[in-house]
């Protein structure tokens, strides 16, 4: 099935996705005016009024289609279950990918506002639930910290959150001596015998996006060999903590974290392309469902996505977040993430201060066997399980 834009018909006119390419009881539409976006959703358990809202926001590089396997366990368990198109992804339109664009419409706090704005669009002044998986994790987070009166409980997967920036404390005090400058880890994992650069700041660059859109062994090819390598089908995924931020720790990440100096993305998973009998053996992600994600990011191209990233790299709304210094997700929460995914301790401590001090009504954390990054998509009976028994516990709703 062809998913390309049709002749003579803009982004803008979109068509939602085609009921063949979506698992029974999911219904691609169109949400206008959410926060200046015609927002795509997909959901499941739309046909009965009423119903407790859950919302599921996706990461990179990845679609509201991410989901297509726990919707429909959602609606059957009696939620109105949607997953949205994020700013930057897919048929949502309205949004600028243009590399010099002001980022500020990517900042987080719009993020909330897309979410809140969306809900709102759906006639729901709360959702039961947030669910984040990826760049979709810190988004749900901070959903909770923002607004838990609007979002009821949350659940955070594969990337763990450390909280808001602390605010300088206590400094009329301080003594006069000046604190050592921070070491620029940039330059440290350069300057290593093999010489690095960490994947965040790559994808701030203005090459990411043609790197990864233009790959040489094309599209489709990139993203198999990008899912293959964050999967638990990539044996050399073996996570442990790292120590401390520093080069020699974040060394120790594979490559398609922490890169080699001169190398782009597409250049990086090149090589642990599976070969066709692992496709072939891929029962989480069969080409036909690969294919919905290339064609989508054929036309779109990455750039939507990587904003994300570059409002995070840039500093340039740290302050903004400081504004909630000390401040905990106090609703009922849960973590999910696969045992061979790096991305729990990508970045060192956060796992830690996740689960001691963060997430004060963590009810489960859950670390799922035989799934790696894409753990919805690589374990969804799991993650199926894992969400409803936390949704019960949570809603105090009878299972239908």
């Amino acid at each position: 099935m062809t998913l390309t834009t049709p002749p003579g018909i803009s982004h803008s006119e979109l068509p939602p996705l085609p009921d063949s390419v979506l698992p029974p009881g999911i219904r691609s539409r169109f949400v206008e005016g959410v926060n200046g976006l015609r927002m795509h959703v997909l959901e499941a358990g739309y046909e009965t009024q009423d119903r407790p809202c859950v919302l599921l926001l996706h990461g990179f590089p990845e679609l509201a289609f991410s989901w297509r396997k726990i919707l429909p366990a959602l609606a059957q368990a009696g939620y109105h279950a949607v997953a949205p198109d994020q700013r930057g992804y897919g048929r949502t339109t309205g949004w600028d990918g243009a590399y010099d664009t002001d980022l500020s419409a990517f900042r987080m706090m719009n993020l909330v506002r897309d979410a809140v704005g969306l809900l709102f669009a759906l006639g729901y002044r709360h959702a039961a639930c947030v669910i984040g998986h990826d760049f979709g994790s810190p988004v749900a987070a901070w959903c909770a910290t923002v607004r838990p009166d609007v979002f009821r409980s949350v659940v955070l997967m594969s990337a763990p959150f450390g909280g808001p920036p602390a605010l300088p404390f206590d400094t009329a005090r301080a003594s006069a001596a000046r604190a050592a400058p921070p070491v620029d880890v940039h330059a440290a994992l350069a300057a290593l015998p093999r010489p690095r650069k960490h994947y965040q700041w790559y994808y701030s660059t203005r090459e990411a996006d043609a790197d990864m859109r233009q790959a040489p062994q094309g599209i489709a090819d990139f993203l198999r060999a990008y899912y293959h390598v964050k999967s638990a089908d990539w044996a050399a995924n073996r996570p442990e903590p790292l120590k401390s931020w520093n080069a020699e720790s974040l060394a120790l990440l594979p490559t398609y974290y922490v890169m080699e100096l001169n190398q782009d993305m597409a250049a990086t998973v090149a090589s642990d392309m599976p070969d066709p009998s692992q496709v072939a053996a891929c029962a989480w992600l069969p080409d036909v469902d690969l294919q919905v994600y290339a064609q989508e990011f054929a036309r779109t191209g990455f750039q939507g996505g990587l904003q994300w990233y570059r409002c995070s790299t840039s500093g340039r709304f740290h302050a903004e977040h400081q504004l909630y210094a000390g401040r905990t997700i106090d609703v009922p929460s849960c973590f999910i993430a696969g045992r061979s995914d790096w991305g729990i301790y990508q970045k060192p401590g956060e796992f830690d201060a996740m689960c001691e001090r963060n997430l004060t009504r963590m009810l489960e954390c859950k670390i799922v066997e035989g799934a790696g990054h894409w753990v919805q998509q690589e374990q969804p009976h799991v993650v199926i399980d894992t969400l409803l028994r936390f949704l019960e516990e949570t809603t105090k709703k009878a299972v239908s």
